[in-house]
């Protein structure tokens, strides 16, 4: 038996008529109140616009106040002049005394300032002080020495002081002299200057017929460049007798020894210093103390002292070295028998000169060594020797 099929009822028709009457009212209520929600009136026509009101607010007046006038600044009065004093004549015991020439002294200059390395190399060279700066004072042309003071200024010019010019320099009387053949030198440096250790080569090159000499002196260091001396004379009784020295770095300079004149003049433009018999250059005072010491030794047992007027590039001076005795060296050359000679500072700012002739080689230098006061030094010694 087949089942009976569900029927769904439908809705009674009165609801539904409900139902759209409701609608229908609905619509008609929105269509009659659209005109007035965008400002027209019922009937259609366009509602008025309320009126805008602006209403304008007013700030209260500033009092205006007038700014005060400027005020002029008094009238300064004229001061009413001095009476003009009456000329008064000083009594004598009122007078001012003369100015007073006062006797000043002069000062040793300041300290030499330390020397770069390749000025170091220059003093292995000239085995003496290196430059006129180190002195304390340079004998001129008219046998006075210069130097530069500060003293205060007199209260009135005073004429200037004439000083009475110091005895002209006298070497040590050479009674003998023995100088080396014709031979070439060669050294190994090494130093230390302003705490750098450097290495260095040189060499002393002497040529003479017994007349006329040739004598240079040429340093050469990596990095640090080269510096010659050059020395050409003639030979003497009394030893060597140089013309003309050179000293050679960057540029020349040189120093003409003038006998007939009894001048040395300088290339630097630097005062012209005395001509005197003995004088030598920072080349030649190597082999004119070696062959003073050769030609009689017996005659300067240690402690003895020579002294040789000393002429540089710029300046010339008195040196004074001591024979201080026998030392035995090891050298790049080999061991060598020795007389040891030094220059003991004068000055706080001297330098220590040591010099060590070998009799067996004629008293040639074979070992030079300088010391800066404030301990930088150069230390030259002897590495071999050729002859022609």
């Amino acid at each position: 038996m087949l089942p009976t099929p569900r029927t769904t009822d439908s809705p009674p028709w009165r609801t539904l008529a409900l139902l759209a009457a409701l609608v229908v009212a609905a619509h008609a209520l929105v269509l009659q109140l659209a005109p007035m929600r965008f400002g027209l009136a019922a009937d259609g026509t366009p509602k008025a616009a309320p009126a805008l009101v602006i209403r304008s607010i007013e700030a209260p007046p500033v009092d205006v106040v007038a700014a005060p006038a400027k005020a002029l600044p008094a009238p300064v009065p004229k001061p009413r002049p001095k009476p003009r004093p009456k000329p008064q004549t000083p009594s004598p015991a009122t007078l001012a005394p003369p100015p007073t020439q006062a006797v000043v002294e002069v000062p040793a200059p300041l300290e030499a300032p330390a020397l770069s390395p390749e000025e170091a190399l220059a003093d292995a060279v000239a085995a003496l002080p290196a430059n006129s700066i180190a002195e304390s004072s340079t004998v001129t042309g008219n046998g006075t020495q210069t130097a530069t003071i500060d003293a205060p200024a007199p209260a009135a010019s005073a004429p200037a002081l004439v000083q009475a010019p110091p005895p002209r320099p006298v070497p040590t009387r050479v009674t003998a002299m023995t100088l080396p053949g014709s031979v070439q030198l060669k050294y190994k440096m090494n130093g230390e200057a302003k705490g750098l250790t450097y290495y260095a080569n040189a060499e002393l090159n002497w040529r003479t017929d017994g007349a006329a000499y040739d004598a240079s002196m040429r340093v050469s260091a990596l990095f640090l460049g080269s510096r010659s001396m050059a020395s050409i004379g003639r030979v003497g009784e009394a030893g060597l007798v140089p013309q003309r020295f050179t000293d050679k770095s960057r540029s020349e300079v040189a120093a003409h020894f003038e006998a007939d004149k009894g001048l040395v003049t300088f290339s630097a433009n630097t005062p012209s210093a005395p001509w005197v018999e003995g004088a030598q250059d920072r080349v030649t005072v190597f082999l004119q103390l070696g062959g003073m010491l050769a030609a009689n030794p017996a005659v300067f047992p240690p402690g003895t002292n020579i002294s040789m007027y000393t002429v540089g590039p710029r300046s010339a001076d008195m040196w004074t070295f001591q024979v201080e005795g026998d030392e035995l060296l090891k050298l790049p050359y080999g061991e060598l028998a020795t007389v040891k000679v030094i220059r003991q500072p004068r000055r706080d700012y001297d330098q220590r000169v040591e010099i060590w002739y070998a009799p067996s080689l004629g008293f040639l230098p074979v070992r030079n060594r300088i010391t800066q006061p404030n301990g930088d030094f150069v230390d030259q010694q002897l590495n071999s020797v050729d002859r022609p």
